[in-house]
């Protein structure tokens, strides 16, 4: 469900976009704490990986 919304708002322009890039964010930071918690090392990697991206938009977003 949480995706669904996402996705809606990623089809806006860029102020909008910052509130939703915040969500998604939080969504992989939970979905980080949770492969830590099940020492999940390959969704470690990849949470990480979705993070950094999630990060390279927000600064660009806010350039």
């Amino acid at each position: 469900m949480i995706r669904q919304v996402i996705n809606v708002w990623k089809r806006t322009d860029g102020e909008q976009r910052i509130p939703v890039l915040k969500l998604e964010i939080d969504y992989e930071l939970m979905s980080l704490y949770d492969a830590l918690v099940n020492n999940d090392e390959i969704q470690i990697e990849e949470c990480k990986q979705k993070l950094q991206n999630l990060r390279l938009e927000m600064i660009r977003l806010e350039a």
